[in-house]
């Protein structure tokens, strides 16, 4: 494998697992087996530690793919409880608030989903890696500041609902949608359109472009990959080494 001119990992990211845990350990497996103390690796397209599913990992040169390997398709499968809200809108933190509930059913979900499909417009969680005045929102909103961030467009193809428990009020969906989504904001959205709260309570990341979940490496099916790789160098690279 030419891990310098650049290779494609589709990985599975483990559940709390942050994106960056996931490329720093692929890029310390590289750097032994490159014999190099520098080497770029990189991801298109962060996923949140709560999150699991498929990521991105792209080597060497590659890297300059990145954003055109962000910009594909990407599908969900996300759990969603209703009746209360978290500031982060996910299980990162506490419960804030809650709501009733006695008057959703499958078919009121069936109503507003429609409303969530097409060119959308979504204001991102505070709790995000979005920036403001420089700084990024999650780093703010966890001091306890007020975070303001302006909506983004988006465009979400296809929500479909999996399936809905009235008893504990957990309905599982999945979500076709273009890059820049945050599930999370959806799930605070669907519960506001539904005249209650929500909050996120599981998400994975099952396609990306054409790639599911069935093409992915677990991270250590990856690190062996790398160990027992034959590897193989540009012509033009000036730090080619011998490699067990």
């Amino acid at each position: 494998m030419d891990f310098v001119t650049g290779e494609i990992l589709y990985i599975d990211k483990p559940l709390e697992w942050t994106s960056f845990d996931v490329v720093k350990r692929l890029r310390g497996v590289l750097l032994h087996r490159l014999h190099r103390k520098k080497f770029k690796v990189g991801h298109a397209g962060t996923l949140d530690p709560l999150a699991t599913g498929v990521m991105v990992v792209v080597t060497g040169r590659a890297t300059k793919l990145i954003e055109s390997l962000q910009a594909g398709v990407k599908e969900y499968i996300a759990t969603v409880k209703l009746g209360a809200t978290t500031p982060s809108f996910d299980l990162e933190t506490e419960i804030d608030a809650t709501y009733p509930t006695a008057h959703i059913t499958r078919e009121a979900i069936l109503d507003v989903l429609p409303r969530f499909t097409g060119r959308i417009e979504q204001i991102p969680p505070a709790f995000s890696a979005c920036k403001v005045d420089g700084k990024r929102a999650y780093n703010m909103a966890r001091k306890g500041h007020e975070v303001e961030l302006k909506p983004k467009v988006l465009v979400i193809d296809e929500i479909e609902l999996l399936d809905f428990n009235p008893e504990d009020m957990v309905m599982t969906l999945r979500i076709v949608c273009s890059k820049g989504t945050y599930i999370r904001a959806l799930a605070r959205d669907l519960g506001e359109a539904l005249g209650s709260g929500g909050h996120l309570i599981g998400l994975r990341r099952t396609r990306v472009g054409d790639v599911g979940i069935s093409s992915c490496l677990s991270v250590e099916e990856a690190v062996e990959m790398i160990r027992n790789a034959e590897i193989t160098f540009p012509d033009d690279d000036q730090q080619a080494a011998s490699v067990e």
